[in-house]
């Protein structure tokens, strides 16, 4: 329950202290006082949008102080201490809210600094608002299902969750298998390419390094004529040619002579004698290389077949590569679940990985059909839930469309419209949707023999503003929140029903802290705690703030809404009189 209100730097108002008590506490003023702001102070303190253009002229930000009391065990108070906030000593807890000209928005509960969220979360738990946006947000079909549906209690709120979370199952099912089936056909032709390259590189067989060992042998092949000479002529000059007798001089045998002539001498001189070491080592060296040059004479001979074979495995490898090597047509493979490997910068090394991602791949579009299956029966056992869930839900709307019309019709009789009549229809949908099979809409039979039409159709300006008071107080019954605000709900009304407005009001009192801001002295009448906005003018800017009026001051203020005079002898003696009516009514309750 709140108990105090402090805004400053707000619209109109400079600093205003809103001091409430429990009960019926109401709040009026003349036109262009600032009640507007009192009401938008109160959405400030409760999470509601910060605009900037709200700052008084003169002023750095706007800010709005709350002091409330709740239960220190309570959900609210939980929220707090979560946040890192306390309740004060004498158990109340303290909500600060402000906006600077610049736009920036804090938030303050328990004393510690909190995200601008946690006061609209909190806000669900203390007060419940209800304006003259929400009556035109009423008349939505949309929002009257949403209100029924909270009417509707905890049961329904409880099938509605479990509705809700078999209905987007079965969305998401649904679209998987949509999915699925619409792509069957370009997920079969993939795995049909995958498998075709597949085949092509499993035909071929390539191995790792295979293309650079057979780049080699090709290029001796192409060149075995040259490669044959070079080495026989290299070969003679180290060893001499057999055939031509025994005058050419060789390598090896020049050598021959050179230690020789060394030999006799070299134990001599030091120097001489390591010259002559390293003459017999590359003796012995020069006659090792004419032997494998000789073995190599041998081994190397022109095979055209050979080269022809190399070169046709080369070419075949070549067309892989081109087609799944690095950067190959065929390289990129859709939904691969094998990324390509940083180490596969071989050619074939990257055909080889392309082969593994591919069977990965074909693995994997292979069980479409066994998803296909599995989705199906999935989707068939989740729309069969909906279906009994949205019947569930079905049976418990109509269920309290009936107590709802009861509840409502009976407010409209204590708001003096004893022959209205509400009722809420239900019409089926054509398929499911998020809130099940149902949409809801409001009608009003304002006279007997007279049609139900929907709200907005079926009720005068005076008598739109009682059905939504009674909606809204029916409304409030089933939220058990310990504040209700009421933003000129009454408009449109006067008379005799204006009085029934603030007796059904001042009953709604006794359940709860209710507080309204009105234009009419007979809701006004009915108030424990009258509170008006009073408007200061200086010559340069206007200025308000909030007065709690005694007695005197109510009739004054009463005989000001009844006839413009607050000094008037008939408009305070018919203020006089209303009081006391009120009152009287309230010994009565």
């Amino acid at each position: 329950m709140l108990e105090e209100v402090r805004i400053t730097g707000l619209g109109v108002i400079d600093d205003a202290l809103l001091e409430l008590s429990p009960g019926f506490t109401v709040l009026t003023g003349e036109t262009g006082a600032g009640k507007t702001m009192v009401v938008t102070g109160l959405g400030l303190l409760f999470g509601g949008r910060a605009d900037p253009s709200r700052v008084r002229p003169g002023e750095q930000r706007a800010s709005v102080e709350g002091r409330l009391r709740t239960h220190p065990d309570g959900r609210v108070a939980r929220q707090v201490e979560e946040a890192g906030g306390d309740l004060d000593e004498d158990g109340t807890l303290v909500l600060t809210r402000s906006v600077s000209v610049e736009g920036r928005s804090r938030a303050f509960a328990g004393g510690r600094s909190v995200p601008v969220s946690l006061l609209t979360y909190l806000a669900d738990d203390l007060v419940a608002v209800h304006g003259q946006s929400d009556q035109q947000q009423l008349l939505k079909t949309g929002r009257q299902r949403e209100a029924l549906d909270k009417y509707a209690g905890a049961e329904f709120a409880e099938v509605l969750a479990d509705y809700q979370r078999a209905f987007n199952g079965h969305r998401k099912v649904h679209g998987e298998l949509q999915a699925l089936t619409s792509q069957a056909r370009s997920r079969a032709a993939e795995a049909e390419a995958l498998r075709a390259g597949l085949a092509e590189i499993g035909k071929l067989e390539p191995g790792a390094g295979e293309e650079e060992a057979l780049r080699a042998e090709e290029d001796k092949l192409a060149n075995a004529d040259a490669l044959h000479a070079a080495a026989t002529a290299a070969h003679e000059a180290l060893l001499g040619d057999p055939t031509a007798g025994m005058d050419g001089a060789d390598a090896v045998m020049l050598l021959g002579h050179a230690r020789q002539a060394l030999e006799a001498v070299r134990r001599h001189d030091a120097e001489i004698d390591g010259v002559a070491a390293r003459l017999s080592e590359a003796a012995y060296l020069v006659s090792d290389v004419a032997g494998e040059l000789a073995s190599y004479i041998q081994s190397i001979d022109a095979d055209p077949a050979r080269l022809a074979v190399v070169q046709e495995r080369r070419a075949a490898l070549g067309r892989l590569i081109r087609a799944y090597g690095p950067g190959g047509v065929a390289s990129h493979i859709s939904g691969s679940p094998v990324p390509a490997a940083p180490e596969e910068t071989d050619n074939i090394a990257a055909v080889l990985g392309w082969a593994r991602r591919a069977a990965a791949r074909v693995a994997e579009l292979d069980t479409d059909d066994d998803k296909i299956a599995a989705l199906t029966a999935d989707e068939a056992e989740l729309a069969a839930r909906v279906a009994g869930l949205a019947a569930r839900l079905s049976g418990l709307r109509h269920s309290a469309a009936e107590r709802f019309a009861a509840d409502v019709t009976a407010e409209l009789t204590a708001l003096a419209m004893p022959h209205a009549r509400i009722s809420a229809v239900i019409t089926a949908l054509d398929e499911p949707g998020p809130y099940g099979t149902d949409e809801v809409e409001i009608r009003l039979a304002p006279h007997p023999g007279s049609p139900a039409l929907p709200l907005h159709k079926g009720a005068s300006g005076g008598e739109l503003s009682r059905v939504m008071l009674a909606i809204e107080v029916v409304f409030a019954g089933a939220d058990p929140v310990p504040t209700f605000v009421f933003d000129e709900v009454d408009a449109g009304v006067g008379g005799k029903a204006a009085v029934e407005v603030g007796r059904r009001l001042a009953r709604l009192a006794r359940l709860a802290q209710v507080i309204v801001v009105t234009h009419l002295p007979q809701v006004a009448a009915f108030a424990d705690n009258h509170l008006v906005v009073a408007k200061a003018d200086d010559g340069r800017i206007t200025s308000s703030g909030v007065v709690r009026l005694d007695h005197a001051g109510r009739i004054r203020e009463l005989s000001r809404m009844l006839a413009g005079l607050e000094e008037s002898e008939y408009g305070q003696a018919h203020a006089a009189e209303l009081l006391a009516m009120a009152a009287e009514q309230a010994a009565r309750r």
